[in-house]
């Protein structure tokens, strides 16, 4: 399977057969937590939990055996950090076929903090289960995804543009990076609000963030800057799969015409 086609099929999983995980995929996964590198230099690490030892546990899901958390420290862009690390851990697991989903709220987050050993100065966004999906969904999980359409994206047009945000992207471009932007358009979010928007200028790929209120929160960080860094994630590794050299750093283009959007970071292609 090649990454643009793991990327599509990769689905949420809250309903498990309720198998602990093979040992042959829990160490292929501690190893290549182990060796993800962030942009900015920031550090994510990886605990992984059995649910059973540890007690825990989240409403949202059916049959779960094991959990994976990644922890960052509180620091500036440390959000784009931890989203790129554990989007990368995810699609890893999809390819083994190991199912997750991204649990930030419906959890009892202190029991997982404590589980995972947090200290002090870091934060912990995000949780997910690990293990293998069942063959039906329960009823709860298909009212979930039906709620948020989740097998839905939103077209191209409306989230990439060139030059200014009044101007799609050209036929040029779309040509030349059309797999590229695949990649970006379906990287998941949260309840599938797709929040980011991309400005294109030369080899300069500006992300930027369309907030809704209410995914700001202490003990999370900004869930929706997270969103952005899963689709700043995908881009990077389908140019890295490209062999296109890709850079990620802070450059504000100051786009007078940004609608309100708050820019996060830029990836320079090439």
């Amino acid at each position: 399977m090649d990454l643009l086609e793991l990327m599509k099929t990769r689905k949420s999983v809250r309903t498990f057969d309720g198998k602990p995980l093979r040992e042959e995929d829990l160490t292929a996964l501690r190893r290549f937590a182990e060796e993800i590198r962030t942009p900015f230099g920031i550090p994510v690490r990886f605990v992984f939990l059995d649910a059973k030892q540890h007690g825990l546990s989240s409403p949202v899901l059916v049959g779960d055996t094991f959990y994976a958390a990644g922890i960052c420290p509180g620091v500036p862009e440390a959000e784009l950090a931890y989203a790129f690390a554990f989007e990368k851990l995810v699609l890893f697991a999809w390819s083994l076929g190991v199912g997750t989903v991204w649990i930030a709220g419906t959890m009892d987050r202190a029991k997982f903090e404590k589980a995972a050993g947090l200290e002090e100065g870091e934060r912990m966004p995000c949780i997910t289960p690990l293990g293998y999906p069942a063959e039906k969904r329960s009823m709860r999980e298909t009212f979930m995804r039906k709620s948020i359409g989740a097998d839905n994206r939103m077209k191209a047009e409306e989230l990439f543009f060139e030059g200014d945000f009044s101007t799609p992207v050209s036929r040029e471009t779309e040509e030349r990076f059309g797999d590229l932007m695949e990649m970006v358009r379906w990287a998941p979010s949260a309840v599938n609000k797709q929040p980011w928007r991309v400005l294109v200028r030369g080899g300069d790929w500006h992300f930027y963030e369309k907030q809704d209120s209410g995914f700001v929160h202490e003990p999370t960080g900004d869930l929706q800057k997270i969103d952005v860094g899963i689709a700043l994630c995908h881009l990077v590794m389908g140019a890295e799969e490209r062999k296109i050299p890709a850079e990620v750093r802070i450059q504000d283009p100051e786009s007078k015409d940004a609608r309100g959007w708050k820019y996060t970071a830029t990836v320079t292609l090439g």
